[in-house]
């Protein structure tokens, strides 16, 4: 017999290997307003108003996360220089997110990423109504949109 106070959570399998920061959406739609958002969020290129877009939003068996477009090489097995500055930019981002209500970070990944929270990172955030001055542009594509 197993006494009850010595039972553990279940592990969650580690679906997305160690890739990205684990969320929650509101609302079904949310999903749409996310990956929306995301592209145009990212490193520009002033000089030819060029918005490099750093993170995408993936689904997987139910459950998602927000990973830096280095990572989804990871999991594709190719080779990725992904580091320190992307993985901050990547919680930077996610951070954001959950700050517009968007999203809500799940409980184990904020301990993880609460390190970065005030980490000063290089982004532009473009309106949705000025990003049509702007080339959004993905460096991964995702499922059909390779």
């Amino acid at each position: 017999m197993t006494d009850a106070t010595t039972l553990e959570a279940p592990v969650r399998e580690d679906i997305f290997s160690g890739c990205g920061v684990e969320i929650l959406l509101k609302q079904e739609d949310d999903f749409l307003k996310v990956r929306e958002t995301l592209t145009r969020i990212g490193i520009p290129s002033y000089r030819n108003r060029k918005l490099y877009q750093s993170c995408h939003l993936l689904h997987k068996r139910g459950r998602y996360v927000i990973i830096h477009f280095l990572e989804l090489f990871v999991l594709d097995g190719k080779k990725s220089t992904f580091g320190e500055e992307d993985r901050i930019r990547r919680n930077a981002i996610t951070n954001l997110l959950e700050e517009w209500g968007l999203l809500t970070i799940l409980p184990s990944e904020k301990i993880r990423i609460a390190d970065d929270a005030n980490m000063d990172v290089r982004i532009k955030i473009i309106s949705h109504k000025d990003k049509v001055n702007w080339e959004l542009v993905r460096k991964h594509g995702i499922g059909n949109d390779r």
